[in-house]
């Protein structure tokens, strides 16, 4: 009984001809995408860098004025770093899922401004509101984004410009109304600010949450649609940065005594994105760290409260332009380190004859055919001459020979 060889790896999936451990690895993309696992090293080194400056600039700004770390000007300044986190919460958020908003500093002002006025309504009305209008705006911008293919970046400025055209109703600066006084609970509201950004960004570290939420991230033709699950993380991706700028708009304004400024917000869209960006937040989606925006936003707020004590007049746009250039440098390093490993998941690609190939290195078992065989194969018979036929003998036959 001989062995029949079916030519059939073990280990290569039969419906395919890819390897099981393959399989797992080569649709992270429904296209073409990158396969395999992102490398969180980056992400580790940048934030233990953004650490070390946060505490050199806490000493510094404790040098300078002590009582800005503590007692009311700490309330004050958690509050501010809620308000800037929440915009940077927002930033991130769009630009993680590959749809960056730029609306959203317009949103925030607007939100501060329609605050200032219905304030004395009671926080829920007030609030309420302007997040319901946040989120019709934001959805409205998803489907325009969604549904026609085109750029986030270009509708959501679209978007933005219909924002400034209501702040410009107001010329005046307008004063709080509402009692409402978020420095009352301060820690709370930076110890669930640093929840959410930690928490988002451990769940972001998940291979398939990471995958997800960058599936709108483009790898060939950026106006080639990317499929019903991309458009539903994208659109659900704009409405919530949409609102959590309404909602930072309102800390902002309710933080202290004082006036909201009619002002068009973009440097705002500016400093959000910045520190989105400083925080390992990639500038093409998907890709971004754990700790890095709560570190930014503390590194950026602290700075803007330690650049007065030392007579240095720095604008919102500075304070942003500098930490966008900065972090588009670090997007350069996120996207050079933090992609996976080359050679961490072997090539698919299509053969001459039709099946795939790995790229493994495995020689191919051979056909039965040109096995070798067992046993010698015996000489083959020589053949018989035709010339010692008995027919053909020249002797007398045996009959011949007989006595008749």
């Amino acid at each position: 009984m001989g062995y029949e060889d079916t030519g059939r790896d073990p280990s290569v999936e039969p419906s395919s001809g890819v390897p099981a451990a393959v399989l797992e690895n080569v649709f992270d993309d429904p296209t073409h995408g990158e396969p395999g696992r992102d490398r969180v090293g980056v992400h580790v080194y940048w934030e233990f860098l953004l650490l070390v400056g946060l505490v050199a600039l806490g000493w510094l700004l404790w040098r300078a004025d002590p009582d800005a770390l503590r007692g009311v000007g700490l309330r004050t300044l958690l509050v501010g770093a809620v308000g800037l986190g929440l915009l940077a919460l927002a930033a991130g958020l769009s630009l993680r899922t590959a749809v960056p908003n730029l609306a959203v500093g317009p949103v925030a002002v607007a939100a501060a401004l329609h605050y200032a006025e219905q304030g004395d309504r009671g926080l829920a009305t007030s609030v309420g509101s302007a997040v319901v209008v946040a989120a019709v705006g934001g959805l409205v911008l998803a489907l325009a984004v969604v549904a026609l293919q085109v750029p986030a970046w270009a509708a959501s400025l679209a978007g933005a410009a219909g924002v400034v055209v209501y702040i410009e109703r107001r010329s005046t600066s307008i004063l709080v109304q509402g009692d409402y006084d978020p420095r009352r609970t301060a820690g709370y509201l930076f110890a669930g600010f640093a929840a959410v950004a930690v928490l988002g960004g451990l769940f972001g570290t998940i291979r398939s949450v990471r995958r997800l939420v960058g599936r709108y991230r483009p790898v060939a033709d950026p106006a080639r649609r990317r499929g019903t699950l991309a458009a539903v993380v994208a659109a659900v991706a704009l409405v919530g940065s949409t609102v959590l700028a309404a909602l930072a708009g309102v800390l902002l304004a309710a933080n202290g005594p004082g006036a909201v400024t009619p002002t068009s917000g973009l440097d705002w869209t500016v400093l959000a994105i910045g520190v989105s960006l400083l925080g390992g937040t990639s500038a093409y989606g998907r890709r971004g760290g754990v700790f890095g925006t709560v570190l930014a936003v503390g590194l950026v707020t602290v700075f803007q409260e330690y650049a007065p004590e030392r007579d240095l007049t720095v604008s919102s746009w500075t304070v942003g332009g500098v930490a966008l250039g900065v972090g588009l440098l670090v997007t350069r390093l996120v996207e050079r380190f933090g992609r996976p490993r080359p050679g961490s998941v072997e090539k698919v690609e299509p053969v001459g004859d039709g099946t795939i190939s790995t790229g493994w290195n495995v020689p191919r078992s051979q056909p039965a055919d040109n096995w070798p065989p067992t046993l010698p194969t015996p000489p083959a018979p020589e053949p018989a001459d035709p010339w010692r036929d008995p027919r053909w003998e020249t002797g007398p036959r045996r009959w011949d020979a007989d006595d008749r």
